[in-house]
């Protein structure tokens, strides 16, 4: 006689799903607004009006629910489309001023997620590789972007190696925080400022 097969409920799976996706949502929230170090599975588990042990069987420990929200962050980014899109441009302003805009798109709706990382760093026990993990593919699109300005007339001013540090340094998650947290600009302004920026120092 063949082994009975497990039945596997399709409501029950997306029960299962919607619970983990409200886990990780007041995750990083808590995350992003205390700090991972200050935050307790108890304390997540309350946000998310479950039980402790339910966070657990969900997701695991509070640094696999960071693993979580680091994945999460990557694969909601979009660089590949994005990026895409930006190697069809075909005169350095349009480049820059895409990278502008879809960076601070990036940056505005990963806020939190950036935020709930960026704390976790001091505290973690891996947080450098965390911090490589979470940044490697955008970083990467911003090189490609700096191999495409240097393919197109006219190249850019500095070395393709160059020109991929300076979009990081204005572009990159650091940059956007500075101004717009830790220097309270709108996102708007950032934006227009950044891109100015870019443009007069790569002419």
């Amino acid at each position: 006689m063949p082994p009975k097969r497990r039945y596997v409920s399709p409501l029950r799976e997306q029960a299962a799903a919607r619970t983990r996706e409200l886990i990780l949502g007041h995750a990083t929230e808590l995350f992003a607004e205390r700090g991972y170090g200050r935050v307790t599975v108890a304390d997540i588990a309350s946000a998310a009006g479950v039980a402790s042990k339910t966070v657990f069987a969900s997701v695991g420990s509070k640094g696999d629910i960071l693993d979580h929200i680091v994945d999460r962050g990557v694969l909601a980014s979009g660089y590949d489309q994005a990026m895409q899109e930006l190697l069809e441009l075909r005169s350095p302003e349009a480049v820059l001023k895409a990278l502008a805009h879809g960076t601070r798109l990036g940056n505005e709706g990963q806020f939190a997620v950036h935020e709930a990382i960026r704390k976790a760093l001091p505290v973690h026990e891996n947080g450098e590789e965390l911090w490589e993990r979470a940044t490697a593919a955008y970083r990467d699109a911003l090189r490609t972007a700096a191999r495409h300005l240097h393919s197109l007339t006219p190249p850019a001013s500095h070395s393709a190696k160059e020109t991929g540090d300076l979009l990081w340094y204005w572009f990159g998650p650091t940059g956007w925080r500075t101004l717009v947290v830790e220097n309270g600009w709108s996102w708007d302004r950032a934006e227009e400022v950044l891109y100015g920026t870019a443009v007069a120092a790569l002419r």
